[in-house]
C-alpha cells in the first residue's frame, strides 16, 4: 500500500519537523500538512498543505476521505502552561480533536494507523518520580495531563472495541531550534537559547534544580516514525509508550551554554510552571519501547546545545 499521510497540527513545534521527515520518505505529494493557521514555508512548499480546522468534523472526514488518507498524525493540542490559564476551552479542544479522529478513523476504511501524542503529563505527584514505570499510578493535576490520560485511554478504548491501530509516545519536554515556545510548562528549555544567544541573559520559570526529562526534536522524531513503522504484532501498549530522555534541570542548561557564551547570565523566578513541574517525573523509563520498537536517544545535552546554536545563529543571519 503507498502511503497517503495527513498531518493535523503541522504548523507546530513537532508537526513542523514532522512533515518535512515523513515527506523525505514518502515523497512530498504524499504527505498532506493541515494548521488552523499558516506554517513554516518549508511547510507550505514543500508538498500539499491546507488550512483546516480539526474541531470540525464534517471538513475533517471530507479531506480524508477526498484525499484517501491512510495514516493521521494528529498533532494539535492545547499544551499544560495556556491551558491552565483556559481549562475549559483547553479540555474542550483537546478531547474533541481527538474523538473527531478516532471517529474518522473508524468510520473511512482508508485510515489503517493514527498517531496520537500523549505526555509525560499524564502523570502526578503520586507517581513514582525516578525512573517512571511504563504502568504506575497516574494521577495528573493540571488540565493538560488529565486530557492525555483521558486520550490514552479513549485510544485503547477504540484499539480494544474496533480494532484500530492507535499509536502514542509519552512524549518528554522537547527541545527544537526551528520553532519557538509555545505555552509548555518545558518550553523554558528552548527559550534559553533563544534568549541566550540574542540578550546573554535568561529569566527562568523554573527553579535552577528541578530535574524534568527532556528529548532534542530529531530523537523524538525519529521515535515517532519508528513507532508508526513498527509491524503492529510488535505493538504491546496502546495507551502511550514512555521514552526516556535526557534527566536536567535549568542549572544544567545554564553550564552548558556558559561553555558556548561564557558572558551569559540566568536568573529564576518561578511562577505557576513551577508548580506543574513537580508533579512530573525526574527520569522515565522507557525500556518498553526500546524493547518494542528499538527506540534509543542518539543527542546529549553537549551534542544539542553545539546544534542549537549553529541552527540559531543560521537562522538570524548571524
Amino acid at each position: 500500500m503507498k502511503e497517503k499521510i495527513m498531518i493535523i497540527g503541522a504548523a507546530g513545534q513537532i508537526g513542523s519537523e514532522l512533515t518535512v521527515a515523513l515527506r523525505e520518505i514518502y515523497g512530498s505529494r504524499r504527505v498532506f500538512a493541515t494548521d488552523i493557521k499558516q506554517a513554516s514555508p518549508e511547510v507550505m512548499d514543500g508538498g500539499p498543505f491546507q488550512i483546516l480546522d480539526v474541531m470540525n468534523d464534517k471538513m475533517l472526514i471530507h479531506f480524508v476521505i477526498q484525499n484517501k488518507i491512510t495514516q493521521i498524525y494528529h498533532l494539535a493540542a492545547v499544551l499544560s502552561g495556556n491551558a491552565e490559564k483556559f481549562p475549559t476551552q483547553a479540555w474542550r479542544i483537546n478531547m474533541e480533536s481527538l474523538m473527531n479522529i478516532l471517529e474518522v478513523a473508524r468510520m473511512v476504511e482508508t485510515v489503517h494507523r493514527v498517531f496520537w501524542p500523549s505526555s509525560i503529563a499524564v502523570f502526578g505527584p503520586t507517581t513514582p518520580h525516578k525512573n517512571t514505570p511504563q504502568l504506575t499510578v497516574m494521577e495528573p493535576t493540571t488540565v493538560y495531563g488529565i486530557s492525555k490520560l483521558a486520550g490514552e485511554r479513549w485510544c485503547a478504548y477504540f484499539n480494544k472495541k474496533h480494532d484500530l491501530d492507535i499509536r502514542s509516545i509519552r512524549y518528554p519536554g522537547l527541545i527544537s531550534y526551528k520553532t519557538e515556545a509555545g505555552g509548555g510548562t518545558t518550553d523554558y528549555a528552548v527559550e534559553v537559547y533563544f534568549k541566550a544567544n540574542k540578550n546573554k541573559r535568561y529569566e527562568c520559570f523554573i527553579s535552577e534544580n528541578t530535574k524534568m526529562p527532556f528529548l532534542f526534536m530529531p530523537d523524538a522524531i525519529d521515535a515517532t516514525i519508528k513507532l508508526m513503522q513498527a509491524d503492529r504484532k510488535y505493538i504491546s501498549i496502546h495507551s502511550g509508550y514512555n521514552i526516556g530522555g535526557l534527566t536536567l534541570a535549568p542549572i544544567d542548561f545554564y553550564h552548558e551554554i556558559k561553555r558556548v557564551i561564557p558572558e551569559f547570565e540566568m536568573t529564576y523566578k518561578p511562577d505557576f510552571r513551577e508548580d506543574i513541574a513537580r508533579t512530573w517525573p525526574e527520569s522515565i523509563d522507557g525500556s518498553t519501547a526500546t524493547k518494542d520498537w528499538g527506540f534509543e536517544v542518539k543527542y546529549d545535552l553537549t551534542a544539542m546545545t553545539d546544534i542549537m546554536f549553529e541552527e540559531i545563529r543560521k537562522k538570524y543571519g548571524e
